[in-house]
């Protein structure tokens, strides 16, 4: 019997299936691993937009954090939309005793605009799982609130993973599909050291889940032993290849192709 390499997500679901708890299970399954999930909020949503969010209870986003890690067990953990203060705060409690790494995307607001986190929840994501997060994966935006400076540029990203990484997170992956330009630039802080990814960028429609997808492979990764910077490579990788193949679903945003790269199940 196989033991394939253990992911707990810890999102929101995505009732149009590009991003959330739905893009985490499918990237996860897609590196030939086994996605676990505590669910902080269901969301009515489609290629056009968020309709409503409706949060999960934080004593039961526990108890489903605690049924996972009491029986199956977990070798990386990876968080999403946590939607308010309160399943912060619950998230951060459960998983206190696990020893597992954990990919943080600091989700903050939906492709269509619409807010996926309270904002008076920030200096309790700041304070109680920044600090814990191996790996912290904000796009340009969250990175600019996160860090309170604007980015316009590498130098400015820089600076914020800098500000980022002193705030206790092992290493900051700062994503720069917002900045302008042909080739999209990611950058990578982990133990001092800096890192760029580069790449042409992608022109599509299909670009819902990339965040959510993005560090869901990097987490899956982690779980099955890989460097974190060889992780982030392979992660990219799937993402654009994701991109580039879209499907055509929906009038709006739509999603990737999870299962663009039947090989990947193979690694």
């Amino acid at each position: 019997m196989r033991s394939p390499a253990r992911v707990l997500i810890i999102a929101g679901s995505d009732s149009g299936g590009g991003a959330g708890i739905q893009a985490d299970i499918k990237t996860v399954a897609a590196f030939g691993g086994f996605a676990t999930t505590a669910i902080t909020a269901l969301t009515a949503q489609n290629t056009l937009g968020v309709r409503g969010v409706l949060p999960v209870p934080p004593d039961f986003v526990a108890q489903q954090i605690a049924a996972v890690l009491e029986d199956i067990g977990t070798d990386a953990i990876k968080t999403g939309m946590l939607a308010d203060g309160a399943i912060i705060e619950a998230v951060a409690a459960a998983i206190a005793g696990c020893s597992a790494p954990l990919v943080l995307d600091p989700v903050m607001v939906a492709k269509g605009g619409r807010d996926l986190l309270d904002p008076l929840a920030l200096d309790r994501l700041r304070a109680l799982l920044i600090p814990r997060a191996a790996l912290l994966t904000p796009n340009v935006p969250e990175a600019a609130l996160l860090a309170g400076i604007e980015i316009e540029n590498i130098d400015d990203m820089r600076r914020a993973a800098g500000i980022l990484a002193r705030a206790g997170c092992g290493a900051v992956l700062i994503k720069g599909g917002h900045l302008a330009g042909d080739v999209v630039r990611d950058f990578l802080l982990a133990g001092g050291q800096e890192e760029i990814f580069a790449a042409p960028r992608i022109a599509t429609t299909a670009g819902h889940g990339t965040g959510c997808t993005l560090a869901s492979a990097i987490a899956v990764g982690l779980a099955q032993g890989v460097g974190l910077s060889d992780a982030v490579r392979a992660a990219r990788d799937y993402v654009r290849a994701a991109l580039a193949a879209g499907l055509a679903l929906g009038a709006g945003h739509r999603p990737l192709d999870h299962s663009v790269l039947g090989v990947w199940s193979g690694r």
